[in-house]
């Protein structure tokens, strides 16, 4: 139960992004706002499916197994999330623009969706672990805002982000589905490309001690 209320509450604050973004004019200022989503799940340690699926390697079944329940959770808090948003005065300027948004999506390949979905987890991947390894507090929050706004601006697919997108532009069926899923893998396999590269070329985080070495 905990594992699945903190990844409503992922899916809430990926939401909450999401919302913002779509009542930007400009893509760039709603990009760099988005990143309220991603500050909240680090911050506050919310179990978000595109940032844990990275470190499944990293740890045993048990944490494998929490994966599909943390999915879950983030669907229930974006349904949510756009549920309540339709009961607003907001909800005819999210609902337009989300069709907008969800027609491009929807419209592509299937081929196309998964490889845009690879790419944005490598980007959260990033994110990610430079807001945890980071050794300087700006660089933390740099992480998270690079992260975040490159993989926005460049349209890449971020399965969250596009289960709320999904419910106020009110786009779901069979196909949507289909295609949630296929984002959902493509992120997947994005999450775990870059760890298990360097676990393969044996790549470790350099210490505060090591950089301090180097600097000299």
């Amino acid at each position: 139960m905990k594992t699945i209320l903190s990844g409503i509450l992922a899916g809430i604050s990926i939401s909450l992004g999401g919302t913002v973004f779509l009542l930007c004019e400009s893509k760039i200022i709603g990009a760099i706002f988005f990143t309220v989503g991603l500050f909240c799940v680090c911050v506050f340690g919310f179990n978000l499916f595109t940032g844990k699926i990275c470190y499944v390697f990293d740890n045993d079944a048990k944490y494998a197994l929490k994966l599909p329940l943390i999915w879950l959770g983030n669907l229930i808090g974006a349904l949510f999330t756009g549920f309540i948003e339709m009961q607003t005065r907001l909800f005819p300027s999210l609902s337009e623009k989300a069709a907008s948004v969800c027609e491009t999506k929807l419209s592509q390949s299937l081929l196309s969706a998964f490889i845009l979905a690879f790419l944005c987890d490598i980007m959260i991947y990033i994110a990610v672990e430079g807001y945890k390894s980071s050794q300087h507090e700006i660089g933390k929050y740099l992480a998270i805002f690079f992260g975040v706004t490159v993989f926005v601006i460049c349209g890449f697919e971020h399965c969250v982000a596009n289960m709320y997108y999904f419910t106020v532009g009110q786009a779901w069926n069979l196909n949507t589905a289909l295609y949630l899923l296929v984002m959902t893998a493509g992120n997947a396999v994005g999450g775990v490309f870059i760890p298990l590269v360097r676990k393969l070329i044996d790549i470790k985080p350099k210490t505060s001690e090591v950089q301090k070495e180097e600097n000299r």
